[in-house]
């Protein structure tokens, strides 16, 4: 297990669409569901589907899915407005910056087992989330400038079909965190604890959560889906305990889906997925830097975070089974970004603005044992405006912006 989670944190792993979409969770698991812009709650898309419903797994064979993603995105800040050097006061240089990590890797893998005709187990590894960004510029007076986070999670799942069309699932969550942060020493003298505050090297975290699911056909054409995660739990990055808040740990929070697909008829069915992420409950990201920054130390208990609101994503697919061997997918997904116009300043470093996404996809069946599909999702560019506030009032307006492309490939065989 071990060499298994190395292999893929050394890849190159980030969460999908990770700072990509919807702050720094995975827009999807499994490329069938990248297809559907990340709906499907309520199909049983594969064995990776179980990553984002347990309950998935009673309704699929045995079969083994193997995926890989190529990530890039493009990440960036500008800064308007001449610093002006007054004393106590954190002025930025003016220009256009761009993060120069771009592209990544990112595989995942899922298995699933037939125990009985009516229970399954799963097991998913994949990325759950995360985020990097990468300035060589002296945005906070060191060069360079930037965070690297990533988030990976192995879930074994069990699922058991109550009735013949009705099933729940159960899923622990084992995730591993890492981390490191570089340029940030201009907040030495806010920090709890100034020598692990950044420049430490890559530092790990493990943590531990748990996903329910449930599937469910309410008569031919009518399937519903919903799932919840909790808030998954982790160790403390010790070497950034006085960065991150609570002496340096990054949880990630809980999450609700409720989704429903429609057969419309002639292969045709209609997907819709509702997803909550409540950022907020976790200090690293809903903590917001003002007046937090000035009234409790960096990496305390009440640190300053990322300050970003809970968001409601909304994601519509649909999937036309058009020949016996093909099946044809799109999808489009909306939600707010999750920073507010006044938190731009820490967000040069998780610049996760981008609020839409359009994807589409299809599925070769290669013959009984064998399916092959591919993705590809544009996260369409947005930007976020808001003043620098330590600067002097009016002084400098900071600019947030992103886009970025997914393309995906994944191959399950049946045993």
């Amino acid at each position: 297990m071990n060499h298994l989670l190395s292999l893929l944190v050394t890849t190159g792993l980030l969460a999908t669409p990770a700072m990509a979409a919807m702050g720094d969770f995975a827009q999807g698991v499994g490329t069938p569901s990248k297809g559907l812009a990340g709906a499907g709650a309520a199909l049983a898309l594969g064995s990776l589907a179980a990553a984002g419903n347990p309950a998935t797994a009673a309704f699929l064979g045995d079969e083994l899915e193997l995926d890989l993603a190529c990530y890039n995105a493009d990440r960036g800040y500008a800064v308007s407005g001449q610093p002006s050097g007054a004393a106590g006061t954190l002025g930025l240089a003016p220009g256009q910056v761009h993060s120069r990590s771009r592209a990544f890797l990112e595989p995942a893998l899922g298995a699933n087992w037939r125990l009985t005709p009516r229970m399954a187990c799963n097991l998913a590894l994949y990325g759950s989330g995360g985020g990097n960004t990468n300035y060589h510029s002296a945005t906070f007076g060191a060069s360079p400038t930037g965070i690297h986070l990533v988030q990976v999670c192995l879930a074994p799942a069990w699922a058991f079909r109550v009735t013949p069309g009705q099933a729940i699932g159960v899923a622990p969550l084992l995730a591993y965190q890492r981390f490191k942060a570089s340029g940030l020493a201009a907040f030495a003298g806010t920090s709890a604890d100034r020598a692990d505050l950044s420049d430490r090297g890559t530092d790990t975290a493990t943590g531990l959560g748990l996903r329910l699911g449930y599937q469910g056909h309410l008569g031919a054409r009518l399937r519903l889906g919903a799932s919840y995660q909790t808030r998954t739990r982790f160790s403390a990055f010790r070497n950034y305990r006085g960065l991150l808040p609570d002496q340096g740990r990054f949880d990630i929070p809980s999450t609700w889906t409720l989704g429903a697909a429609v057969q419309a008829g002639a292969g045709l069915t209609f997907v819709l997925d509702v997803q909550r992420i409540n950022f907020s409950e976790v200090a690293g990201l809903g903590n917001p830097l003002l007046p937090n920054l000035r009234t409790v130390p960096l990496g305390a208990n009440g640190g300053a975070g990322f300050g970003w609101r809970n968001v409601t994503i909304c994601k519509l697919g649909t999937q036309w089974q058009a020949t016996p061997r093909w099946i044809l997918r799109a999808g489009y997904s909306r939600g707010r970004q999750p920073i507010p116009a006044s938190q731009v300043l820490f967000n040069l470093l998780a610049p996760a603005v981008v609020e839409q996404r359009f994807a589409m996809g299809a599925t070769r069946h290669l013959g009984a044992a064998w399916d092959s599909s591919l993705a590809v999702t544009r996260a369409l560019g947005h930007s976020v405006t808001g003043p620098n506030p330590l600067e002097a009032p009016g002084q400098q307006t900071l600019t947030l912006r992103m886009d970025a492309w997914d393309v995906e490939a994944g191959l399950v065989a049946r045993f």
